[in-house]
């Protein structure tokens, strides 16, 4: 077990520290609550800086000091409330920030729940316990590996099918438009390379 957590300490810092630059971590949520412990918990992973979110001028600045900038969202019971934030990242006009991971750390996780994230574009829901080691583990995944992205008229996030939403699984091409998939990865030198772009035409009704 310690062992195991060394790997992914080791691991974590290599995304983290890098050669050159390291991630920078946004806390979306009230400074009190769950907010104030996402923020806690988020400045002992060995980010680059931890902050409050404020506003995306800001958070599309900081991307050209830290190219990676991950949005972790405090848990809430007004989900809706999280949309602003999420869309504003997910369809903004600057690149690395537009495919910056979203984090969702949910302590009461129902399926309502878990579909709106996915159709928000977030990358991941964190459950509880929300130990380091857990933690660190997923934040890794976010970074040096490749991911798919889809992006139609109304959505712009991760592959949604398979991930356990009752809608995540109907894109929008399937009701007619062309769509985009895209695989990407997420490095702290450029932020983010495209491997593939493939423009998509609607599957046959």
């Amino acid at each position: 077990m310690l062992e195991d957590f060394d790997q992914y300490s080791h691991r974590m810092q290599e995304i983290l520290v890098g050669d050159a630059m390291r991630a920078y971590a946004y806390v979306v949520g009230h400074e009190s609550g769950p907010g104030a412990a996402l923020m806690d918990m988020a400045r002992g992973l060995g980010f680059a800086g931890v902050a409050p979110f404020a506003t995306i001028a800001q958070a599309e600045q900081q991307t050209q000091v830290n190219p990676v900038c991950f949005f972790l969202f405090a848990a809430t019971e007004n989900l809706a409330s999280l949309r602003g934030v999420a869309d504003a990242v997910r369809f903004s006009t600057a690149r690395r920030l537009r495919f910056s991971p979203l984090i969702y750390f949910a302590e009461s996780p129902s399926v309502e729940m878990i579909s709106a994230c996915i159709n928000m574009g977030f990358d991941d829901i964190i459950t509880m316990p929300f130990t380091r080691k857990r933690v660190l583990e997923r934040v890794t995944r976010q970074v040096g590996q490749n991911l798919v992205y889809y992006e139609t008229p109304s959505y712009f996030g991760p592959d949604r099918r398979g991930r356990a939403a009752p809608q995540a699984s109907q894109h929008d091409h399937r009701h007619g438009g062309q769509f985009r998939r895209l695989e990407i990865v997420r490095n702290l030198v450029n932020g983010v390379n495209v491997v593939r772009d493939d423009h998509m035409a609607p599957a046959p009704v």
